[in-house]
Order: C-alpha cells, then sequence, then structure tokens
C-alpha cells in the first residue's frame, strides 16, 4: 500500500499497520513522518524500540531477524527500526527483508519500520522491495523549490505567525525560500527561530531580512532543473553557491553536458519520427526532468542543440586547463558562461524551428 505523507496523520487516526518503509533524501520530512509513527504506536502500546543501522557487507542480519520475533519481559508489544543508508541490502539482506516482511502480517506485537535512502525504478522493482509493499510505503519527496514560499508558510501558521498578504508577502516568502533552498532541517530552524524572536502576527520583510541566515545548499542536480526551467537569477546563485561550497568544476560541467546531449538526442529522434513521450522514454528522462524536457524540447532547434554541444566541448578544455578563444580562461566563469546561455535558451517563449 502505496501512501502520501500528507495523508500520514489521517491514516494514522484509523489504526496502525505492522509494517512501514519509508524512503526519501529529506531527513527532515523522514523524521517527521517517522515521529509521527512512533507517536501513535506508544499510544498504542509499544513500549520497547529496537534499532539497527545496516552497514558493510558483513552485517548479520540474524540479529534482526531474531529481534523481529522477540519480546523482553517488560513489555509485550515492541518497535523494530532498520535503517538501510545505502539502499541496497544484498543478497543475504534480500532474502532477510522479505522474511521480515511476511513475519509482518497480522503481527500485532511488532511493529516494523525499515527507513531507505531516494531509490531508482531498478531498485523499487526488486523482490525484496515489492515484499516491503504488502506492508504501507512512503516515498518522501523533497519539496521543490516552486512550493517552498507555500512550504514556509505553512510552517509559520502553527507559530501564530504570517507575512502580510500580498506582493510584498510573496517577495518575503520568496527571499526566505532563497536563503534556505535545498536545506530544509536549516529551514525548519530558521522558521523556530523566528518563533523565538518575534510575537505571534505579521512579519515584514525586514524582520525575516534581518533574522533569516543563508543557509542554501545546492547540489548539480538542481542546478540542472534550474537551467532547463529558465531561471537565470536562480541559475548563477547556485552556482555561486556551488563554488563556494568546493563543488567539482568537472561534476558541473558533466551534469550541463549530459542534459545537452539528452536534449540534442530527443531532437533528433523527433526528426526521425518519433512521438517525445517515446522519444524521451528512450532516453531515460523521467520525473521532473521529463516534464521540464517537454518545455523546452519545442523551444530549442537541432541547429542551437548542435551548437550548445559545441559549446560543451569548449568548456571541457577550459576546465581541464586548456585556453579556448572566445572563452574565459577561469573554469568558473566559463561553467557561467555556459550555464547561462542554455538558460536563456530554455526559457525562450517562441518555439523553436525544425532547422
Amino acid at each position: 500500500m502505496q501512501l502520501q505523507t500528507a495523508a500520514l496523520a489521517a491514516h494514522l487516526q484509523k489504526g496502525l499497520k505492522s509494517l512501514y518503509t519509508l524512503h526519501g533524501d529529506e531527513p527532515l520530512l523522514i523524521q517527521e513522518a517517522l515521529d509521527a509513527i512512533r507517536l501513535a504506536a506508544r499510544a498504542q502500546g509499544f513500549t520497547e524500540r529496537s534499532s539497527h543501522t545496516v552497514a558493510g557487507a558483513h552485517f548479520d542480519w540474524s540479529e534482526v531477524l531474531a529481534a523481529g520475533g522477540s519480546l523482553s519481559l517488560f513489555a509485550d508489544k515492541q518497535i523494530l527500526e532498520l535503517r538501510i543508508p545505502s539502499g541496497k541490502p544484498g543478497k543475504e539482506g534480500s532474502v532477510a527483508l522479505q522474511q521480515l516482511a511476511q513475519a509482518a502480517q497480522g503481527n500485532d506485537s511488532t511493529l516494523t519500520l525499515v527507513i531507505l535512502p531516494r531509490l531508482d525504478r531498478a531498485t523499487k522493482s526488486s523482490a525484496w522491495f515489492v515484499a516491503l509493499e504488502t506492508g504501507v510505503t512512503l516515498e518522501v519527496s523533497p519539496v521543490e523549490r516552486a512550493a517552498l514560499p507555500q512550504w514556509i508558510a505553512q510552517r509559520l501558521a502553527p507559530q501564530g505567525q504570517r507575512v502580510v498578504a500580498g506582493v510584498e508577502g510573496q517577495r518575503t516568502l520568496q527571499f526566505f525560500a532563497d536563503r534556505v533552498e535545498g536545506n530544509l532541517l536549516a529551514a525548519h530552524q530558521e522558521i523556530q527561530k523566528l518563533a523565538l524572536l518575534y510575537p505571534a502576527g505579521e512579519l515584514g520583510f525586514a524582520q525575516i531580512e534581518g533574522a533569516v541566515l543563508n543557509v542554501a545548499r545546492y547540489d548539480v542536480f538542481k542546478l540542472s532543473e534550474a537551467v532547463l526551467a529558465g531561471q537565470p537569477a536562480r541559475v548563477q546563485r547556485m552556482l555561486d553557491g556551488l563554488q563556494a561550497e568546493g563543488e567539482a568544476e568537472v561534476l558541473v560541467h558533466y551534469t550541463l553536458a549530459e542534459d545537452i546531449r539528452a536534449l540534442k538526442r530527443v531532437k533528433d529522434a523527433i526528426s526521425r519520427g518519433s512521438p517525445l513521450p517515446m522519444a524521451l522514454r528512450e532516453q531515460r528522462v523521467w520525473g521532473n526532468k521529463e516534464r521540464l524536457f517537454e518545455r523546452v524540447v519545442p523551444r530549442l532547434s537541432a541547429a542551437m542543440l548542435t551548437g550548445f554541444l559545441q559549446d560543451a566541448h569548449q568548456v571541457d578544455g577550459v576546465v581541464k586547463g586548456l585556453k579556448r578563444p572566445d572563452w574565459p580562461t577561469v573554469p568558473w566563469q566559463a561553467l557561467q558562461l555556459l550555464a547561462l546561455r542554455l538558460c536563456r535558451a530554455c526559457a525562450a517563449q517562441k518555439p523553436a524551428s525544425s532547422a
């Protein structure tokens, strides 16, 4: 049974299941979901808890299986938590997880919680994950940048705080989101800090500007999405952040170049007669990036993409220490130029011709 995190509270009010699997890369939301399940479990008499973390190739799975089948003298219900940080349980772990899932069915004395990172499509099709789906699975997705201002507003509300109405309030929330993007746990802490600094009521821009630290963190995959979404100011901010955090120039270049190559392959497939959805599937473009490609591909001509491929080749040389005509010699400056050129092309309103 798959469950959205937003529906977890209503689900728990109806009663606990015996097996929950949480997977995703957002620590704050994972922790809040776990806390909600544990609270409901304690209310129903689950007084004992054991926790195990799968680490290394020689992890003792028999210990986990034994813990699931034993209770202490002082508790008649227990919570068994199993964390697999790598998302790869291995052959022995795969068998053990299937046994745990089977043992959980109809088991009223043991609540099993399995915590995993974000999983790819192949892992979700594995025998051990399919077995875990006999319980309740929650895919904990990160809060996308477009939804972050509203998420902040929703988190302020329980504190009795809100931004002023209208354009000024939206500007305030956008500023807040820029300061905490990519770091939801720190965003939560900054929101809590506002409750300590100011009373309930409206918060002005000056109050938030003076209180909220710049704790944003960026990764190259979010940079890729910002470029394809045609958001030059955000792209510039993310490049500055990645450089300040010491991200490798070669990784940033690889990400940009891979997007350009994928766009070109999709465009070529369409020119051969493939429908856009089929071309995207063939190039393994899924999820949020699939939606971005659907918007961007019609705006970029084959000639433009060929030019971007040549630009990516030039920047590859700059990143490796070579001088290229008409390109900055500093790698980060060359990456910025490439990223912003592609970003502006993706933001263009007029669809490109097929030339």
